[in-house]
């Protein structure tokens, strides 16, 4: 039986933490939906580090296709959920129909992976993310351990139902816990 993944996301998202796990999930046999606060063509970013700065730059990347809005979103059809970082967290967790999505998942104890700045929608349910333990980029840290978690640094951190990972260099590992959570 095929398995149903849902990717929240939108506007300046990362574009492999992106393009990685959809096509690694279609590899796998899985449905996948791109879900975003409405349904268009998405412009992902590149984020890369450069000598001359402290942090990293931004590039704008492909375009990917969303497939359906948030508000659409019956979370009780997924087996799995995968939130990229990039920009795009920090304008999607305002979305009213996000925390009900994210609350479905950890409530039924599907798999979520959550990739370097998902941190910042996780935060929008520090009800459910309070005792957690997981990892993100460095600088969203804070964003984990406002809402009550435990931050861990390191690359890649599996936790109950929750698979975290740093950043893209991570999506190898980061996939593999995510479908074996999964199967």
């Amino acid at each position: 039986m095929s398995k149903n993944v849902l990717i929240l996301s939108g506007d300046a998202v990362e574009a492999l933490e992106i393009y990685y796990p959809y096509y690694r999930c279609l590899e796998e046999g899985f449905e996948v939906t791109i879900a975003s606060p409405k349904v268009k063509k998405l412009q992902t970013v590149c984020h890369d580090f450069t000598d001359e700065m402290e942090t990293f730059v931004e590039k704008p990347a492909y375009g990917i296709e969303s497939h359906t809005s948030f508000a659409d979103v019956d979370p009780s059809q997924f087996d799995g959920l995968i939130i990229p970082g990039g920009r795009a967290p920090e304008y999607i967790r305002m979305d009213e129909n996000v925390p009900g999505i994210l609350k479905h998942f950890f409530e039924e104890n599907k798999p979520v992976g959550a990739i370097c700045h998902a941190a910042q929608v996780l935060n929008v349910i520090p009800e459910i993310m309070k005792d957690r333990e997981y990892t993100a980029y460095p600088a969203c840290k804070p964003d984990v351990t406002a809402c009550g978690a435990t931050y861990i640094d390191e690359k890649l951190h599996t936790s109950g139902n929750l698979v975290s990972g740093q950043a893209w260099p991570d999506l190898p590992g980061f996939m593999k816990e995510f479908i074996g959570l999964l199967r």
